[in-house]
């Protein structure tokens, strides 16, 4: 449990903060542990700013289609929505008949929705004409799902992430390559909405050349301010750190960074140095490491799959000590994805001497992913020259998932996108309806506003500052974007499994991206192509 008001109060008093309201929760640790190789408008805004930043704010009781009389009386409009269209009017489009939940304002109601062109532009309990017309009887009509933290939209993912119900798929575990180069590789080519963030990890490695072991030199480390500020001004969304996967990043040359984004009023996202409980460098640590550095820098900081670096095995203490950064006043917000066990490379940092110890898993845990085999301690030295990215199943405790999940300052991001080689994580295709379908319907551990509040509204909460194309997404009003899912509430469900990753998600009937419809009946329109990129802005 976070600690006693009053023993806040003194701590603060006498000059802590934040920092040493975390770091008293270890034995210890002190903010240069990284040098220790330690590790827009509205009342839809107003109340999807309280469900972002953790307040409460009405849930319904049910997962079926009868919606429940919480939230506002009559559908949201955002500030500046064109005026609804007179009678007589055709819209585009309409989808009749079905529950329309928009998390962000609270509204949930039996009504028709109206669009024309890329805009919803009614929502009205009088019928509608369209010259294209969607049956959501007994299904949710719901914002599009954004991926919060995912890849480079590929062709082959991309489809997926439509079957699964996203929109947008933004990058913000960093794009392996520069701004210009991103952007112009998938403008007018991508099925859904993309972005993302300048990737410190790649960058560092593959561009400038320093070993992930190697500490930056003086001339190198204002090379990669340079770099991140080109980044952020080309239309990067923030900055991604890895300092698992790059262990010889100070924390000088993140802190340095993370000063960057914040002078630019981005946001620092962080897989975090270390992913277990064992000392020498502990997930604590690594997160009394990056609060340090947002108290110093004032910068707004995201933690990454919680439930598999920063949590594991030590999840109760790890929200304990957000919770009182919250509190103090640092911008921290969390994801996670619903899954019991990560997947990554076998070459990578991560499976380093004594892996077995710091997971609690051993060789026949580990499956590579779009196949079968479960490895040996002979197989893995083979698996480790290919580089195979291999399942750890077993690896996250399905209690520390839930307990992530129950945070309201916690949403839903896959941490993958799918290529032809099916060498990856099933998240990359089922993360979303899972959510949905197991935690929502099956278990009922969030209700379903809550559950959709953490796909939509919230991860377009966490970035809209950066990239203000995001205030008209992530929200069912009039006046926002036209990206829509029609789903059942009572079949959704993930099906992609670790030794089959691309198995399409059920249940997610229509999707629209921009208006234009992706996947119509269940089966994704491979010939619609209207995603958008999504840039980030600088002062």
């Amino acid at each position: 449990m976070p600690a006693p008001l009053t023993r806040r109060k003194l701590l603060s008093a006498a000059g802590i903060g934040a920092a040493g309201l975390v770091v008293s929760r270890l034995s210890g640790c002190s903010e240069s542990a990284g040098d220790r190789g330690v590790g827009s408008g509205g009342r839809g805004d107003t109340v999807g700013r309280q469900a972002a930043s953790g307040a409460r704010v009405d849930v319904d009781e049910t997962d079926g289609v009868a919606p429940t009389p919480a939230g506002p009386d009559s559908p949201p409009a955002l500030d500046g929505a064109p005026s609804v269209p007179g009678s007589g009017h055709r819209f585009d489009v309409v989808i009749r008949g079905g529950r329309v939940v928009d998390p962000a304002s609270g509204f949930d109601g039996l009504i028709n929705v109206g669009i024309d062109g890329a805009t919803v532009t009614a929502l009205s309990a009088e019928p509608l004409d369209g010259r294209q017309v969607i049956d959501a009887t007994g299904k949710v009509v719901a914002p599009g799902f954004i991926d919060l933290l995912s890849y480079e939209p590929n062709e082959f993912g991309a489809r997926l992430k439509l079957a699964d119900g996203v929109t947008t798929n933004l990058a913000m575990h960093g794009v392996s390559n520069f701004a210009p180069i991103f952007f112009d590789r998938y403008t007018e080519r991508s099925p859904v909405h993309f972005g993302g963030a300048f990737h410190h990890h790649f960058i560092r490695g593959f561009e400038m050349g320093v070993g992930v072991g190697q500490r930056l030199d003086t001339a190198q480390m204002r090379s990669l301010e340079r770099l991140l500020r080109e980044g952020l001004e080309d239309g990067f969304a923030g900055v991604c750190f890895s300092p698992e996967y790059s262990p010889g990043t100070s924390n000088e040359e993140i802190a340095r960074l993370v000063a960057v984004a914040a002078e630019y009023g981005h946001v620092s996202f962080f897989h975090l140095r270390h992913s277990d409980p064992d000392p020498p460098g502990t997930s604590l640590e690594s997160l009394a490491e990056v609060m340090s550095i947002a108290e110093r820098t004032g910068a707004s900081i995201h933690i990454q799959h919680l439930s598999s670096t920063g949590g594991t095995f030590v999840m109760e203490e790890a929200i304990a000590m957000i919770e009182d950064a919250r509190d103090y006043g640092i911008d921290v917000t969390a994801c996670v994805y619903p899954y019991d066990f990560w997947g990554t490379y076998l070459a990578s940092e991560r499976f380093s001497d004594g892996w077995q110890e710091r997971y609690r898993i051993d060789y026949e845990d580990l499956q590579v992913a779009g196949t079968e085999e479960r490895l040996t301690e002979q197989t893995f030295r083979r698996a480790v020259l290919d580089n195979k990215l291999v399942a750890a199943l077993g690896s996250i405790p399905e209690e520390e998932v839930r307990l992530a999940l129950s945070q309201p300052w916690v949403m839903v991001a896959s941490d993958a996108i799918l290529t032809s080689g099916l060498n990856n994580h099933p998240r990359g295709a089922g993360t979303f309806a899972r959510t949905l379908g197991r935690y929502v319907r099956d278990i009922g551990l969030l209700d379903l506003r809550t559950g959709l509040a953490k796909i939509t509204i919230q991860p377009a909460l966490r970035v809209e500052s950066m990239m203000p194309d995001m205030k008209r997404k992530g929200r069912l009003q009039r006046g926002a974007d036209a990206d829509i899912v029609v789903f059942d509430p009572a079949t959704i469900a993930d099906q992609a499994t670790v030794a089959e990753p691309a198995l399409p998600s059920v249940g997610i009937q229509w999707v629209l991206v921009d208006g234009r419809i992706a996947v119509r009946s269940g089966r994704v329109q491979t010939q619609i192509l209207a995603g958008r990129a999504l840039r980030g802005v600088v002062p």
